[in-house]
């Protein structure tokens, strides 16, 4: 079965969402950036989601984790909780 390790941030608007990650393509810390901007518990560790599978995250999420090149930042990805930028950090397919 497929697993993959991300990290990501929520942020409430989409105007955040592509501030934050034009500061991360210029060079800023993504999970520093985490900790400092996300909404979203795990911004407490730098955005760090951890190992999950297909079906776990929202549909959304599911089809950009199982689908994007790996430490490349995606996004903006809208959900029903705000705006994300996502990071795949691994997967096995």
């Amino acid at each position: 079965m497929a697993r993959a390790t991300a990290r990501h941030i929520l942020v409430p608007t989409e105007e955040k969402c592509n501030e934050l990650k034009a500061a991360i393509e210029g060079g800023a810390d993504f999970a520093q950036v985490a900790k400092d901007n996300s909404t979203c518990p795990s911004g407490r560790q730098g955005g760090d989601l951890g190992s999950f599978g297909p079906g776990q995250m929202v549909r959304e999420f599911d089809t950009v984790v199982f689908s994007a090149p790996l430490n490349e930042v995606q996004g903006p990805v809208k959900t029903q909780f705000g705006y994300h930028l996502l990071e795949v950090t691994s997967r096995q397919d």
